[in-house]
């Protein structure tokens, strides 16, 4: 009679639908952030005790995007991974996804006007939202304002201008007995984002076809005067010894070298913001934070949306797509989006959870979380500032990327080096269709 209970029970269990739906969470979130994320997942398993989560961090975007082609190959995909916003058009044009436009269109629950409309804009291709945003980031001008006061400079008046941050960088240059300079201005990884961003502030595309927006990108259109602009302010700050260059898409070194008083400052991402607010606290020093420099003469346009998004993978299972969609929707809510700001610097992707923390009077007590978000807000809606959606992106990056390290080294000038990218780029976009 007992154990006619317990199947009886079992059976009852399945048939009121509390069999449990398992899904797999991939993200390139590193460090401190792979915690933070199995709080926020656990949390959601809790109020979601019929769906378990496993959340895996798989490295970076590219290892991801790497990994995720081999799963499905293989059968096994993951039902929701994390890919940074170059990826948008490769994952669109892949055929593997579920847009999330789809579910919001089956969903009432979810207002998707609820979202940042500059966010929403970068990941929406002909109206349709493909992708679901999630840590979005732009980048920001780091300061060191007590290294300011001491090269005469004021902490409260960080350059706004490429001439200005050559100005400040050259009081900052501090020399030994031997004349070795042993601190300089600035730093900012070595990563062709911030080229795009500097773009960008000009109102220029990237690529033709409205930034790719409106049809398949073709060829690129940086190698005008508005690239000539940045290649020429990164070449000065390297010949002059004002800025110190990593290796490629080496933010850790960027950020260690600002920790540690080598340089002033540092362009990097504002997801950086909670780590450099805590190391600069342990290091003695105060930050301050700012929009980036643009070149002089030129009117502020804004900056594009950074970090990356997270994609819902079909599966044969419907029950493990509606799962994973809980998930998502889940993830963007108004409390884990406060939690993911607090905790990282990625700024919230809603309006409401931005909204909440204005009312808290969070922004007052932490000016430089608001910045972040200010500054996109400031940002002027037009294809350029959108961002470029195209499938050859990362080889694009690559290209310029390579001419600028060839720049550094003293083997291309800065307009040599627009050249050699554009042609490397060019040929990577036909080489895409």
């Amino acid at each position: 009679m007992k154990r006619f209970l317990v199947v009886l029970l079992a059976l009852m269990v399945v048939g009121f639908g509390f069999s449990e739906v398992k899904i797999q969470f991939w993200h390139a979130m590193g460090g401190w952030r792979i915690e933070l994320i199995q709080g926020m997942v656990n949390d959601f398993m809790k109020a979601n005790p019929d769906i378990k989560v496993e959340v895996q961090y798989v490295g970076s975007y590219e290892e991801i995007l790497a990994k995720t082609v081999a799963a499905l190959q293989a059968g096994t995909p993951p039902h929701v991974v994390q890919l940074n916003e170059i990826s948008t058009k490769k994952m669109i044009d892949s055929g593997v996804i579920v847009p999330v436009e789809d579910m919001i269109k089956k969903d009432p629950s979810f207002d998707k006007k609820k979202l940042l409309p500059q966010v929403l804009n970068y990941y929406s291709i002909g109206g349709k939202l493909y992708s679901m945003p999630w840590n979005s980031s732009t980048p920001l001008l780091f300061y060191n304002k007590t290294m300011f006061k001491q090269a005469g400079l004021d902490p409260n008046k960080p350059p706004k201008t490429f001439s200005e941050v050559i100005t400040y960088s050259r009081k900052l240059v501090k020399k030994d007995d031997k004349g070795n300079i042993i601190r300089t201005g600035i730093t900012w990884p070595l990563y062709a984002w911030f080229f795009e961003q500097w773009m960008a502030e000009q109102n220029k595309l990237l690529v033709d076809n409205n930034n790719g927006r409106t049809g398949n990108p073709t060829k690129v259109l940086f190698n005008n005067e508005a690239g000539l602009r940045i290649m020429e302010f990164w070449n000065t700050l390297t010949k002059e010894g004002l800025m110190i260059n990593t290796k490629k898409g080496d933010w850790t070194a960027a950020r260690q070298l600002f920790i540690s008083q080598t340089v002033g400052m540092i362009i990097t991402s504002t997801s950086d913001v909670a780590l450099l607010l805590s190391e600069s606290q342990k290091q003695g020093f105060e930050i301050g934070a700012a929009y980036i420099p643009i070149p002089d003469g030129v009117q502020r346009a804004g900056v594009i949306i950074g970090g990356g998004s997270l994609w819902l993978i079909k599966q044969k299972n419907q029950a493990e797509v509606e799962a994973a969609w809980k998930l998502i929707k889940y993830l963007v809510d108004v409390e884990p989006q406060i939690t993911w700001h607090k905790g990282t610097g990625y700024f919230p992707v809603r309006l409401d959870a931005k909204e909440k923390l204005e009312k808290e009077g969070y922004y007052k007590e932490n000016p430089l979380h608001y910045i972040a978000i200010k500054q996109l807000l400031d940002t002027i809606p037009s294809y350029a500032t959108m961002g470029a959606v195209v499938g050859a992106f990362p080889e694009i990056r690559s290209a310029i990327e390579n001419a600028v390290e060839k720049m550094i080294n003293g083997q291309l000038t800065p307009k040599q080096a627009l050249e050699e990218a554009e042609k490397e780029a060019n040929k990577a976009i036909k080489q895409y269709f």
